[in-house]
């Protein structure tokens, strides 16, 4: 398993981008693109085909978020979990064989 904690702009971001990516009861990842980026603003599409954007405290967050996801996105492994307290986000992942 692996985890990475991603600081957002405040609780509300934190709480769009905790429930965009993951949905507990299906145990599913509902992201399936980073669209764009914009200085700390995430633009991503999930399964839905829509289209939303976050945004994060700072520029380092966006790299570490950009790069958690990718293999989540090429589908080398799957999200399993996400928590949220006040602006940080927990995303907790583990490798697909």
């Amino acid at each position: 398993m692996n985890k990475v904690e991603i600081v957002t702009d405040d609780k509300y971001e934190a709480q769009k981008l905790a429930s965009l990516i993951f949905v507990k009861e299906g145990n599913e990842t509902f992201i399936t693109e980073i669209i764009d980026v914009f200085e700390t603003e995430i633009v991503i599409s999930i399964k839905d085909k829509s289209v939303h954007s976050i945004v994060l405290k700072d520029k380092e967050q966006v790299t570490k978020f950009t790069d958690f996801m990718q293999s989540i996105i090429e589908k080398k492994a799957k999200i399993i979990g996400t928590s949220t307290n006040e602006g940080l986000v927990e995303i907790f992942k583990e490798e697909l064989n």
